[in-house]
């Protein structure tokens, strides 16, 4: 498997859908993105039914996401929040997500709690306690290959030209992609993709602040990365309440349903087929010979 890093030393466009439980992920990878994005709203919200504020403690979130990354073949970029604490929090949360097979790893620059990058209130803490941050990230990971995704959500409350003195300073510090949160324009992207030459992840939040550009369009602006955290959520969402609705009335069901039987080869029952298969044909010892043992 191609790495990320090595993809995008290539030049090549990171689409990375948004996915939050095995069926997501399993979904998403076998589609031709070529990565995913492990969304924490998504996790978090389909884990404990909580908003995304914080409220996730690291072992919750790495467990989930070692399973997703055992469980694809994609690259995966995974969201850690604020790295879960300070600078020595950090460092485990890195060395955790390298270890649990994450490609990239996203840290941003928010006070704790945290909240979702396209939702009000958000406080930033100051730019020298995130370099420091990127630089303890940087020098944790063990593999070159393993990538800091460093975030800054100073756009919302500090304004887009302190979001760009920050950018300059976390790249400066050892980020590998840069993530400028919260653009609310066409031309505040083209701003942000024309100040930085090095991989510029573009957030597409269906419903969010920033407008949704086409992944031509992105690159056309000097972004090389694209994450679409919610489209996942939102849709199983949406889905599932016309479904449910429409069982609770007793009418048909208005949405289309995934094919059982292709839930089944989804699910790697084939595989449990196969074994019970094999082991059914061994005869079994019978009772006189287990004693006789």
């Amino acid at each position: 498997m191609t790495t990320l890093k090595a993809r995008l030393a290539q030049g090549e466009f990171i689409g990375a859908p948004g996915v939050f439980d095995m069926i997501s992920a399993k979904l998403a990878d076998r589609t031709s993105a070529p990565a995913l994005y492990v969304t924490g709203y998504g996790t978090v919200a389909s884990h404990l039914g909580l908003p995304d504020a914080g409220l996730a403690t690291y072992s919750q979130m790495l467990e989930r996401i070692q399973t997703i990354c055992e469980g694809v073949s994609k690259p995966v970029i995974a969201d850690a929040d604020t790295g879960y604490g300070g600078l020595l929090n950090v460092r485990h949360t890195v060395r955790g997500y390298e270890k649990a097979g994450v490609a990239a790893i996203q840290i941003e620059d928010q006070q704790f709690p945290k909240k979702c990058g396209h939702t009000p209130q958000r406080q930033v803490v100051p730019t020298a306690e995130m370099v420091q941050k990127i630089r303890v990230a940087s020098d944790a990971r063990s593999r070159d290959d393993f990538l800091i995704v460093a975030r800054t959500d100073a756009r919302s409350g500090l304004g887009l030209d302190e979001a760009l003195r920050r950018g300059e300073a976390y790249v400066r510090a050892g980020a590998d992609i840069l993530f400028i949160e919260s653009p609310e324009s066409r031309e505040e992207l083209q701003i942000i993709g024309r100040s930085f030459d090095v991989p510029l992840l573009a957030n597409m939040v269906h419903g969010g602040k920033t407008p949704l550009l086409s992944q031509d369009e992105l690159t056309a602006h000097g972004f090389q990365v694209a994450i679409y955290p919610s489209i996942g959520f939102l849709a199983v969402g949406h889905a599932l309440a016309e479904a449910y609705a429409a069982v609770v009335a007793q009418q048909p069901i208005p949405v289309g349903l995934y094919d059982f039987p292709a839930f089944h080869e989804l699910m790697g029952f084939p595989d449990v087929w196969a074994f019970e298969r094999l082991y059914a044909e061994s005869p079994q010892p019978s009772q006189g010979e287990i004693h006789a043992r």
